[in-house]
């Protein structure tokens, strides 16, 4: 028997700035009702990162479908294009200091519990992340769930040292998952 059914949340869309910033109240309203408020910040960075990506990259169009998926004590969110070139991570020590871009997925795997890139048939791929929530997906977290879960993305990103001319930060272990 499963105590805690999964949860799931769809949409699609045409990957444009402003649309990007409704998926991101989307997600944020999504989250209030599932009770995971503590989830906001992570998953509205991380799908903001793959939507940019498809806005900047995908072809021959950015209709894309961003999926949250609660299934016990893990959320899912990926993002679907139809572009089937699959994405380039950046090597820290290639970007130069003052960049604009080449962050977004080593921003992702910082960010998450994993993530990765599947194909998606012929014509498309699928960009994910997972968090971990802090309680039951179907229970309200407690104070004190909602204050771990605060101090987990502090201590996440703290672990990314400094280098030692202090210019730039090393590089992260890489968290990434490639389904093929």
């Amino acid at each position: 028997m499963i105590s805690y059914p999964s949860r799931h949340c769809t949409v699609e869309l045409q990957a444009l700035p402003s649309r990007i910033g409704q998926v991101r109240r989307i997600v944020s309203a999504q989250l209030r009702y599932w009770h995971l408020d503590a989830l906001i910040d992570r998953a509205s960075l991380g799908v903001t990162e793959l939507l940019s990506n498809v806005h900047r990259h995908a072809q021959p169009d950015k209709t894309c479908t961003v999926e949250m998926e609660l299934l016990l004590d893990r959320l899912t969110v990926s993002v679907r294009d139809h572009d089937p070139r699959m994405p380039v991570v950046e090597d820290p020590q290639d970007i130069a200091p003052l960049a604009t871009c080449g962050r977004g997925l080593a921003m992702v795997a910082a960010m998450s519990e994993s993530w990765g890139v599947r194909p998606d048939g012929e014509s498309g791929k699928v960009v994910w992340f997972t968090l971990p929530t802090a309680s039951p997906a179907v229970a309200a977290p407690s104070r004190r769930a909602r204050h771990v879960v605060q101090e987990k993305p502090a201590r996440r990103f703290a672990e990314v040292g400094h280098a030692a001319d202090g210019l730039r930060p090393e590089h992260a272990p890489a968290r990434s998952a490639v389904a093929g």
